[in-house]
């Protein structure tokens, strides 16, 4: 049975293979073999233990600093669920066309591609806001520190972003 620890240290290690692009299967291709899908898979899960010197290895592989792999909480702790980003299109159409036209574009293709209905407020995903700070030339920390002080994002995405840029 996975400790609570292991299910949160198994997130992260999910949340960086995702934001690599990688399927398990893409972490078995790209390794030549070394890693596993089914041993990834299953530290992911938290039914593994991965030892210090694998999850080294691993954060290698991934080519991001061990730190980046090891839960903020410590075993006895509750890890915080990541925060819901939400774009507060009202406020949006406030900020002056010249800075906002790029994200309302883009925010319209996504409501497109959805099948979203028309309110005020639009959830994303972290990849979202990662390919808007491409289309804005920041990086996403910078840009969700310009969406919270143009009030279209609240505080707490900041916690979205505090992995490092992968």
């Amino acid at each position: 049975m996975a400790t609570e620890y292991a299910k949160v240290l198994g997130n992260r290690l999910r949340s960086v293979r995702t934001r690599q692009g990688l399927s398990l299967q893409g972490v078995e291709a790209k390794s030549q073999g070394h890693w596993k899908a089914v041993v990834v898979g299953s530290y992911e899960r938290g039914d593994r233990a991965v030892t210090v010197q694998r999850l080294a290895e691993l954060a290698e592989f991934y080519d991001v600093p061990v730190t980046a792999l090891l839960p903020e909480t410590t075993p006895g702790e509750t890890a915080l669920p990541p925060p819901r980003l939400v774009l507060d299109l009202e406020r949006l159409r406030q900020v002056p066309q010249e800075q906002s036209g790029p994200l309302l574009r883009y925010l319209a293709d996504i409501r497109e591609a959805r099948g979203d209905e028309q309110s005020d407020e639009m959830p994303i995903r972290v990849d979202d806001l990662r390919s808007l700070a491409v289309i804005f030339d920041l990086s996403p920390s910078a840009l969700t520190e310009r969406l919270i002080g143009w009030r279209v994002l609240d505080e707490e995405a900041r916690r979205a972003v505090a992995l490092p840029d992968l």
